[in-house]
């Protein structure tokens, strides 16, 4: 940590010396539009309130010697609610705005914006999504004025497949998603993927259900019993891998590997418990118990809210605008966005890149596995003394996949 201030307070002098510091002082509002209310609303709360945190972290010290203040609103997970709740944003001032639950949402904020910026110059808005993982986003739909900070639903399963192929246990693969774009390209991406790997995995089962609706995910584990499957692979998050690893739990289903995508987010780690220790694995680019100044955000979020800060992405967020305010010396948008493009910095997981092409964060992703809390890795998920604990890492260009983005430039 003391590392990580060093080499901030380093850049603030040479921004400071360098002239770049048209925007010092300024206050940037950043418009945080995710779920409030209904089935996500947990997971909602729980990134609004990390947004706020690192943002305060932020303010204390950043090189471009600006201010964030964080407007949270409520968009029910629902693309129309969305799309008022950017109206209200702009309404408020807000030139970035900042989204991740539910790609249907992601995708209205994009075509919006599309069109305000069109017709509004000079009052351009840029966005950040933290979390909306449907490859299409940054493949047939790419905006210029997007750029996606998580790794989408083709590179994460590229690292799991990577990873699954050399698990001889691995024989018959049963898919459970979620019935929307991101569930749909876990689905074709498990299947296309591991057909290139291992030609000799099953495919046992290919279940969809719908998003944030399920209380009994039951039925579902019957399903998955009676199919045979030793493995699960899933890009279910919120309540929905909560009452799914549950449901699995009840019905003594403890013979069988899940392979997820969200298994640190709200509800599951609590869902999981001691059950389910050594049978859940996660493909992502983060875990609890990641050295550097990420380390001590996690810490402290956790003594001020008693909860977990699984949501790296946020910290890309604003490392990204305060190093892209100093290169663009301007916090406006179309500056940023310039600057943005071909990007290189340091995170937590090693050095990232936005490519320029598609606006997709290449990074490195980690495999890891529901295991006790302890020794090195002390920090446990929900207080349940249990964490993730790394057991691969792969480097960017493991996982980075083709674009067919055509992206249309200002």
């Amino acid at each position: 940590m003391k590392f990580a201030i060093k080499a901030v307070a380093a850049s603030v002098i040479l921004a400071s010396a360098g002239g770049a510091f048209a925007q010092k002082g300024e206050t940037v509002k950043i418009a945080w539009l995710d779920p409030l209310s209904g089935l996500m609303a947990a997971v909602g709360t729980n990134q609004l309130k990390s947004f706020q945190f690192i943002a305060e972290e932020f303010n204390k010290k950043n090189p471009a010697g600006v201010k964030f203040e964080i407007i949270g609103i409520d968009n029910k997970l629902s693309p129309q609610e969305t799309t008022s709740a950017l109206r209200s944003a702009m309404d408020q001032g807000a030139r970035y705005v900042v989204q991740g639950n539910g790609s249907g949402p992601a995708l209205a904020i994009m075509d919006a914006l599309e069109k305000h910026n069109a017709r509004n110059p000079g009052k351009e808005v840029l966005f950040l999504n933290y979390a909306a993982v449907d490859p299409d986003l940054t493949n047939s739909k790419c905006s210029y004025w997007h750029f996606r900070l998580d790794a989408d639903t083709s590179m994460k399963m590229e690292a799991l497949t990577t990873y699954m192929k050399d698990l001889p246990e691995v024989k018959k693969v049963y898919l459970i998603n979620q019935n929307y774009s991101h569930g749909h390209q876990v689905s074709k991406f498990a299947k296309e993927m591991m057909q290139r790997k291992r030609p000799d995995v099953q495919f046992v089962g290919d279940d969809l259900h719908p998003l944030a609706q399920v209380r009994d995910f039951s039925p579902y584990i019957a399903k998955i019993k009676a199919s045979g499957a030793d493995s699960v692979i899933t890009g279910n998050w919120g309540s929905d891998l909560a009452l799914l690893i549950k449901a699995a739990n009840d019905a003594g289903l403890n013979n069988v590997n899940f392979y997820t995508y969200y298994g640190s987010v709200t509800g599951s780690p609590t869902a999981m418990g001691a059950a389910a220790a050594g049978r859940v694995y996660m493909v992502a680019y983060a875990h609890m118990n990641l050295p550097g100044p990420l380390n001590q955000i996690v810490v402290d979020y956790k003594k001020k809210f008693n909860d977990d800060m699984y949501t790296g992405a946020v910290y890309h967020a604003f490392t990204m605008l305060s190093e892209g305010f100093v290169k663009a010396k301007s916090t406006d948008p179309v500056k940023v966005a310039a600057a943005f493009e071909g990007m290189k910095f340091k995170s937590f997981n090693g050095e990232v890149e936005m490519r320029k092409t598609d606006h997709q964060l290449q990074q490195g992703l980690f495999i890891s596995k529901w295991e006790k809390a302890g020794g090195k890795y002390p920090i446990d998920s929900e207080n349940t003394g249990y964490t993730f604990v790394p057991l691969k890492y792969y480097e960017p260009y493991v996982a980075s996949t083709p674009t067919s983005c055509q992206m249309k430039r200002p």
